[in-house]
């Protein structure tokens, strides 16, 4: 009498293709739909952003022409700015997330589609996605054609989007903040832009060193070999 799984000999059974294929496909859906879904989020998430952040602006306007600009005025401008500064830094922590969260997706896909390449090499030919899953891999499966510059991807980015908003915001609200201190108004917004240009600066930083750490602590299983990097 055989185990389940074995054959009369005592070794492991072996496991036919089409099972394989049909256990990485279901894997690869799996990945799919976490990521439609985390892309779906996020974007939500900076929606929801965005509109506090006009509405409460638009409330400010209206509570300064009631008040006529006053003292009264300014500090609730000042709270509300705050208050939008603080929303737009979670927003921002999240939006990293995903981003990091994206990128993983992508590169178990990869990992999947050397699986199906190892199973039958006659299909890498028509993948027109990556099925190397290291940096060079990801790049290919976030643009097809592999002639995209790294600032174009970078610049278009959520990330890159959400701090360019937070940094506005708080070049806004450092200005704010002076004019109450007395400063005058040219040197304030001189540093309101010194604040909301370090902030931008300092996120890119932060940014660069995540996405850099991502692939020093990483170990790819099929790297893509040198003549196709």
């Amino acid at each position: 009498m055989s185990i389940e799984g074995e054959s009369p000999s005592g070794a492991p059974a072996e496991i036919p293709p089409s099972v394989r294929a049909q256990l990485l496909a279901t894997e690869h859906w799996g990945l799919l739909a976490s990521r439609s879904t985390t892309q779906s989020e996020v974007l939500t998430r900076i929606s929801m952003f965005l509109t506090f952040t006009s509405a409460s602006v638009v409330s400010v306007a209206l509570v300064g022409q009631a008040t006529r600009f006053s003292e009264a005025f300014v500090m609730l401008a000042v709270i509300v700015l705050c208050i939008d500064v603080a929303m737009g830094l979670l927003t921002q922590v999240r939006v990293l997330n995903v981003a990091q969260e994206d990128l993983m997706y992508v590169t178990a896909m990869n990992r999947l589609r050397a699986a199906y390449v190892d199973l039958d090499p006659g299909v890498a030919p028509y993948l027109m996605a990556a099925y190397h899953d290291d940096q060079a891999g990801s790049a290919r499966t976030y643009f097809f054609f592999g002639n995209r510059s790294d600032l174009s991807h970078v610049a278009g980015s959520s990330m890159v989007f959400m701090s360019a908003a937070n940094a506005a915001l708080i070049a806004i609200l450092s200005g704010l903040l002076l004019t109450l201190v007395g400063a005058g108004t040219t040197a304030a917004v001189i540093a309101g832009a010194v604040c909301g240009f370090a902030f931008l600066a300092g996120s890119a930083y932060h940014g660069y060193r995540t996405y850099a750490g991502i692939w020093q602590r990483y170990a790819p299983l099929s790297p893509t070999p040198p003549d196709e990097g």
